[in-house]
């Protein structure tokens, strides 16, 4: 049997998405630590303005959002997030937990548990690390948890912005059952 499914014009899309908005209770922060290629800056930045991310903390160095790298991925959708900048990861650290959230650093460690299986606040500030070194340990020694995504094939990681669009929408998931 043949289904035919019409796509939403935008204003069908727009009231779906007020509807998601109304069931999203969650406050949710992200914390890139040392994130330097642009384009993962502009693609999270775009990412995070679809999931309804509060506050983004620019740590280290972490890409500039208003650079042409990461503009040219995130389209000005910065304008819909809090950008912070701070010197180093520690200090958004701080700073995210000054403003009431909890802090979760994704990273793999002997420790680190599953996303879906941590129980996350209402509040929460998630960390994402370097594009190779991963989260630095300064931060990870300061983070209230350290969670993963787990993988089922033979690679080992994913791309910082990949791994930002499944935590999110992970976190966002939970508002919605």
């Amino acid at each position: 049997m043949s289904r035919r499914h019409n796509k939403l014009g935008s204003t069908d899309l727009k009231r779906r998405h007020r509807g998601w908005r109304r069931d999203a209770s969650a406050q949710v922060a992200l914390l890139l630590d040392d994130v330097e290629q642009p384009g993962n800056v502009g693609a999270i930045v775009r990412t995070a303005a679809a999931y309804r991310v509060d506050d983004l903390w620019l740590a280290g160095r972490t890409a500039p959002v208003d650079g042409r790298g990461a503009q040219r991925l995130a389209m000005g959708t910065d304008r819909y997030l809090r950008c912070h900048r701070t010197p180093d990861a520690l200090d958004a650290v701080e700073a995210a937990r000054r403003s009431g959230y909890h802090v979760v650093a994704l990273e793999l460690t002997d420790d680190a548990e599953p996303l879906h299986s941590v129980e996350l606040p209402s509040e929460v500030c998630l960390v994402f690390g370097h594009e190779d070194r991963g989260v630095s340990a300064a931060c990870l020694a300061e983070a209230d948890e350290v969670s993963y995504l787990p993988q089922l094939g033979r690679v080992g990681s994913l791309n910082v912005a990949a791994a930002v669009a499944i935590a999110l929408y992970e976190t966002r998931r939970r508002d919605w059952i």
